[in-house]
């Protein structure tokens, strides 16, 4: 079992900073990659980034550029750095941990963006 807290959410103006911060705790020597989801209400749950075991990443197109993940193992920690936020940002923003076989999940934080 992974459980995993988020934290660093709230409100911010459009081309603001906010970072936000994940802590896994619990069998954390099986997971494989990290990344942040996002969810809009009468949306899907959507892939924002990822960081696997080896610090290589990957992102989604609508915030490549602007958003960097990072992790420190040393303190089992992942980062999300969000820059230049703008309004569509807006969402509730989930931490996942990946195992061989099975999917864990923060429980989410809200980011909000004001125009």
């Amino acid at each position: 079992q992974v459980q995993l807290v988020e934290s660093g959410g709230g409100l911010v103006q459009t081309g603001g900073s906010m970072r936000l911060s994940c802590v896994a705790s619990g069998s954390v020597f099986t997971i494989n990659r990290l990344g942040w989801y996002r969810q809009v209400p009468g949306k899907s749950r959507a892939m924002v980034a990822y960081i696997d075991s080896h610090g290589l990443t990957e992102y989604a197109n609508s915030v490549e550029g602007r958003f960097t993940i990072s992790r420190d193992n040393s303190k089992n920690t992942v980062y999300l750095q969000m820059d230049s936020l703008e309004p569509e940002d807006t969402a509730i923003y989930f931490c996942l941990a990946e195992t061989v076989s099975i999917q864990y999940w923060g429980q989410g934080t809200q980011v909000t963006v004001s125009s």
